[in-house]
């Protein structure tokens, strides 16, 4: 079999066979398919689409590429659970819900990747903290997930290496927006974690690989039909991201946000001093999981028990244990600067004119953190963790010369203010406040 036929074959339109997956599949694990041909691969696949059973082989191939975790004999606290969100610009969900789920009885071996495209990465946000490990052993691992009930890591070299490969080639061949390619990328990985229950936060807008509801729809209900298939229970809300979400858009400038939210000290006015959007959307995906794993009957009883954990303290412990299991500052919480990388420039960025934020080109945004530095134009480049977005003023706010849309920090003066100029063309400006819309739209189940 050649490498060159398979992708023929999809760049065709043709159904690939079984095999077919398989063979190229393994290519991409042991390098016998090149960059090259796994980038025509993906583009032909963002194309030409796959089948649901196309991509229900190449999910369960690309997590057969290397080991399958078994938490059967680790004595966990509770059920296998985690979340995964499809990318979006200040997405630090997956930082607060560990551990909130960890408090409620749950135990949460998170996989995470890496920014892809405009959207941040949770594994770039935790490589923010010094001394942090996003790439322990396995019986580290596992050890964290049984002590503590949560560890967020990055994909280990053993753990869906063919999809590992690809993803990186993804990020930087425009072959990010494809169904196929993100169901089986997302359920690779998770399946590979051995997971009881899985909680999908499927992103629709501006900011979002999918840019309508439709075709966040669309992913979700091939994300819950494939990894309902694999065995792995799975539900998926629909979730706005024509905004960026919270009021933080970066790596250390996101961790910050999260360290204050699950201390309560968000400063904003929602439920606890909690950004409302962010919390909404943290607290229902927090609930589906505790739902899923068999740990409440219904998810109004589920998210009393995580507002309980977030008002005693109990999931702030949780993420600062979790920090010092895996090499982070035992002072995180208490001394977020001295731990996280700080810029040299700050810039309030004034909007064009005074009035209210009517919409926001929110990938726009995240390019602009890119373009810092904060994110990846190749797959082997260091990103800078301190630059990014504070006070990120909201769609509804109104802005003016004494309301700034947001804080830039940069590294210099320049790059600052180009990054500013970036903000102010990606924000429109109107004289009135814009109807309030839902951040959870629709919940999605197999």
């Amino acid at each position: 079999m050649l490498p060159q036929e398979v992708i023929r074959a999809k760049r065709d339109g043709r159904a690939l066979t079984d095999q077919e997956i398989a063979f190229f599949v393994a290519g991409i694990t042991d390098g016998s398919i090149s960059e090259g041909q796994a980038a025509a691969f993906a583009m032909a696949v963002f194309f030409r689409g796959m089948t649901r059973a196309e991509v229900t082989t190449l999910t369960r191939g690309m997590r057969d590429s290397g080991t399958v975790l078994d938490w059967s004999d680790a004595d966990l606290p509770g059920p296998a659970l985690d979340k995964h969100s499809t990318g979006g610009v200040g997405d630090k969900v997956s930082l607060m819900l560990a551990p909130i789920v960890a408090a409620c009885g749950g135990a949460v071996p998170m996989i995470s990747g890496r920014g892809l495209g405009h959207s941040g990465g949770t594994l770039d946000k935790m490589d923010a903290i010094a001394g942090y490990t996003t790439a322990p052993d396995s019986a580290t691992f596992r050890r964290v997930v049984r002590d503590v009930g949560c560890a967020i890591i990055g994909q280990t070299s053993d753990l869906a290496p063919a999809d590992r490969r690809l993803y990186a080639i993804r990020d930087v061949t425009a072959t990010v927006e494809s169904i196929p390619l993100i169901t089986s990328s997302i359920l690779s990985k998770k399946l590979a974690a051995g997971l009881h229950g899985l909680a999908m936060d499927v992103k629709f807008g501006s900011g979002a690989f999918m840019a309508t509801a439709e075709d966040g729809r669309a992913l979700a209900e091939s994300v819950v039909a494939v990894a309902d298939a694999a065995g792995c229970r799975t539900t998926a809300l629909l979730t706005d991201m024509n905004q960026v979400l919270g009021r933080t858009a970066g790596n250390a400038v996101e961790v910050r946000e999260a360290i204050a939210y699950l201390a309560g000290e968000g400063g904003f006015d929602g439920p606890g001093g909690r950004e409302p959007r962010q919390h909404e959307v943290t607290l229902a995906l927090s609930a589906e999981l505790l739902v899923t794993g068999g740990l409440f009957s219904d998810p109004t009883a589920a998210r009393a028990a995580c507002e309980r954990a977030l008002a005693s303290g109990e999931a702030a412990d949780r993420f600062a244990r979790m920090v010092v299991a895996l090499g982070g500052p035992a002072d995180l919480l208490e001394r977020p600067d001295a731990c996280l990388p700080l810029p040299e420039v700050t810039l309030p960025v004034l909007p064009s004119r005074a009035g209210f934020i009517v919409a926001e080109d929110t990938r726009a945004i995240g390019l602009a953190i890119v373009g810092m530095g904060g994110g990846r134009i190749r797959a082997d480049q260091r990103i800078d963790h301190a630059v990014g977005f504070t006070q990120v003023a909201p769609i509804g706010a109104e802005v003016g010369p004494d309301r700034p849309l947001c804080l830039v920090h940069a590294r210099s003066a320049s790059q600052a203010e180009d990054a500013a100029a970036q903000v102010r063309a990606a924000v429109t400006i109107g004289d009135e406040p814009p109807a309030a819309t839902p951040v959870v739209l629709e919940r999605i189940t197999g």
